[in-house]
């Protein structure tokens, strides 16, 4: 009998074989449902007969194929099978996470066919006279007077009820929507006048049409990358080709959706964790028959079956959101550049503050570098200005010289944003008689104050508890919030500015949906307005009304144990910065410090990002730091620390006799404990990549026998971006 082999979604290193019967025809990539144990699994048809299967008589048959044609295209099996060897990883949950969930769930296909609505000869024999008692009814027949419709636009538009009742009298019927490769061609809007910059990176990515190759597209603040875009996609929507758009953050995608729905008559989907399942596994459908022309998306957009990819584009590419950081850890951009590989595509990385990784492949000439020197509208770059706050009187946190240029700026009818990458009321209340602190009794952090609904909450493992009467060290009732947080800010700038309309974006505030939109439109219109946030403000946002931003502490960031962290201050720094000055006024930055002497502000402000990243690519070489080495992360969880030292300890003395490895630790993490477990970590570094591989086979190899691997929680990390 044939005998196939399965990935599983299990945590484990090995695949599983199972029977065929002679008549069963199953392809690789295609989804099966196999027994294990007393479950039933769906797993991946990925390899018929292999040699080194196991006796006949130990395997079980298959339950059923669900799948006639395989799920998983050539192309991606390429790439999921490059990930899972490259981070290490199990290939069935690699294999799995690749599948909207409803495909990980099993489901058929079949059952999730788009379907269109027409009128019957009844139906379009019809008057209007029929409806006088029904204008919802009217309604509906009146939209597929033209012709059909896909059920899910007349869902979006018309009652289900009325739907139902013109099927039921005969009025209309449904016919199956079949996919098709996209026909619809040119532009809605016309394209803009590109800037001499702009004109040559677009010449560029339109030669490197059909065949691999990495660009980076290095444009400061309003340059105009996104126009960039647009003006390189055009020509291969012309030839039927699709594009794929990645995006860090869920918040992005809106205005970036609308923007190319805007230009393009082609169309454009979108592929984010705020779909329902249903929505998702429509958008995987299209794509993979090539109805979809451009996905925009985040990171895991990246493992959509495209049809025909002519292009891979990732926006804001130095943006962290892009690295998976728990389960399989992927670096999207990463991972993206393989598969514009394996597509033989060209892939543009775009960036105002380029990764240093990025900008060291530009040195290695793996990438093509395209710059974007100035301001599409020919705005000047906003001006810094830094403000000491030794030896003064803060209000609310600001200073005096900072409040009297918010408030010039607003009796002129301008927008002022200001930053504060702390949400909440305070980052926690203290006791007035003993110094007491409220902290999280599962992580070695404070909680943080949110006022409005009277909580405490950790947000580091989410845990939540009521405000304290008193304080449970001393039993005082004097407990006071301790520093600031945006909600905090926000109040006191309603005292401050009582008859200033203010915007708050943070996680807190764009819950609800739609949140994020309504807030960005009242943005978007002119006249005095406020606007305070956390990072979510930096991410790429146009707000042409916006003249001064103040960074309001810039401090909190200078002082870390993580190499990464002047990079990612100085990428913050700049990108923040590119919100102000942006319309037809002048932008300036203001950014509150006690350090104002600090060699990475000085560089920031007198010299630009480009300048502080050469200096800290040569910082990187002298201390031997990616990416002038590799490196790989070893994480151990326990809720008994000396399991987590003993564990890395082993694993460091074998480490140790392995050829080309530099090892820093075993160490406890910056965050000792989060979520009731204390953490520990061991780095392994490597100047030569396959050396790394080889250690971390041997490794894992080894350290799945061991009793104690089952004692902790470990997680490997392969190019870590976050060592917290």
């Amino acid at each position: 009998m044939p005998v196939i082999r399965v990935a599983l979604p299990l945590p484990l290193r090995q695949h599983f074989d199972y029977l065929l019967s002679a008549e069963q025809q199953v392809q690789i990539g295609s989804r099966l449902r196999v027994p294990f144990g007393k479950r039933e699994l769906i797993g991946i048809a990925w390899q018929l007969n292999p040699a080194d299967h196991y006796p006949l008589a130990q395997l079980k048959p298959i339950i059923a194929i669900i799948d006639p044609q395989p799920v998983l295209t050539e192309p991606l099996r390429q790439l999921l099978t490059f990930a899972a060897e490259y981070y290490h990883h199990p290939l069935g949950e690699v294999l799995t996470a690749a599948l909207p969930a409803l495909l990980r769930e099993g489901k058929s296909l079949a059952d999730y066919q788009q379907y269109a609505w027409q009128l019957t000869a009844a139906g379009a024999g019809a008057t209007t006279a029929d409806f006088k008692r029904s204008p919802r009814q009217l309604a509906l027949w009146q939209a597929l007077q033209p012709g059909s419709l896909a059920a899910t636009e007349l869902l979006a538009n018309h009652p289900r009820k009325a739907l139902q009742q013109l099927a039921e009298k005969g009025l209309i019927q449904q016919q199956l929507l079949p996919l098709t490769p996209f026909s619809q061609r040119g532009l809605k809007q016309p394209a803009l006048q590109l800037t001499a910059d702009q004109a040559l990176a677009v010449t560029a990515i339109n030669q490197t049409a059909n065949r691999f190759q990495c660009l980076l597209l290095e444009g400061v603040t309003g340059s105009g990358k996104t126009e960039v875009y647009l003006q390189a996609i055009a020509p291969l929507l012309d030839t039927g080709q699709q594009v794929l758009v990645i995006v860090p953050e869920i918040g992005l995608t809106p205005q970036t959706l609308a923007r190319f729905q805007s230009r393009f008559q082609a169309p454009v989907l979108c592929w984010h964790s705020n779909l329902t399942d249903t929505e998702r596994l429509n958008c995987w459908r299209q794509t993979q028959a090539g109805s979809a022309a451009i996905v925009i998306g985040t990171r895991s957009a990246l493992f959509l079956p495209f049809a025909r990819l002519g292009l891979i584009i990732i926006d804001e590419e130095h943006d962290q959101s892009l690295k998976q950081q728990d389960g399989f850890r992927y670096h999207a951009r990463d991972l993206a550049i393989k598969r514009a590989a394996i597509e033989s595509c060209p892939i543009l990385l775009g960036s105002a503050t380029p990764s240093l990784e990025s900008l060291y492949n530009c040195q290695q000439q793996r990438f093509i570098p395209l710059s974007l020197h100035n301001r599409a509208g020919g705005q000047a770059m906003p001006r810094y200005k830094l403000v000491d706050l030794k030896q003064q009187v803060l209000q609310f946190g600001l200073a005096s010289q900072t409040l009297q240029s918010i408030r010039q700026q607003l009796q002129q009818g301008l927008q002022v944003m200001l930053f504060l990458n702390r949400r909440g009321f305070a980052p926690a209340l203290s006791c007035q008689e003993c110094g007491w602190m409220t902290e999280c009794h599962r992580c070695s952090a404070f909680t943080t104050y949110h006022k409005q609904s009277r909580q405490l909450v950790c947000h580091h493992c989410g845990a939540t508890k009521a405000v304290p009467r008193q304080c449970k060290q001393c039993g005082s009732a004097r407990l006071a919030p301790v520093g600031q947080g945006t909600e905090q800010l926000e109040e006191n700038l309603q005292q401050l500015f009582p008859e200033v309309a203010i915007t708050r974006l943070d996680r807190d505030t764009t819950r609800r949906k739609g949140a994020l939109n309504s807030a960005l439109q009242s943005i978007n219109q002119s006249g005095p307005r406020l606007i305070l946030g956390t990072q979510m403000l930096a991410k790429g946002h146009h707000f042409p009304f916006v003249t001064l931003v103040v960074i309001v502490d810039v401090d909190g960031a200078l002082y870390s144990s993580d190499f990464r962290a002047p990079e990612q201050l100085a990428q913050l720094l700049t990108q923040v910065a590119g919100r102000a000055g942006r319309g037809s006024s002048p932008g300036t930055v203001l950014l509150q410090t006690h350090h104002p002497e600090h060699a990475l502000l000085q560089d920031i402000i007198h010299n630009g990002y480009a300048s502080f990243a050469r200096s800290a690519l040569l910082e990187r070489q002298q201390t031997r730091l990616p990416p002038y080495q590799h490196l790989a992360l070893f994480r151990a969880e326990a809720v008994q620390s000396a399991l987590c030292q003993q564990w890395l300890t082993e694993l460091a003395a074998i480490a140790k006799t392995l050829p080309g490895l530099e090892l820093l630790g075993p160490l406890s993490s910056p965050m000792e404990k989060r979520a009731g477990k204390f953490r520990w970590q061991l780095h392994l570094y490597s100047s030569q990549r396959p050396l790394l591989h080889q250690a971390l086979t041997t490794l894992l190899a080894t350290l799945q026998s061991w009793a104690l691997s089952r004692q902790v929680k470990w997680q490997l990390d392969v190019d870590p971006v976050d060592l917290s």
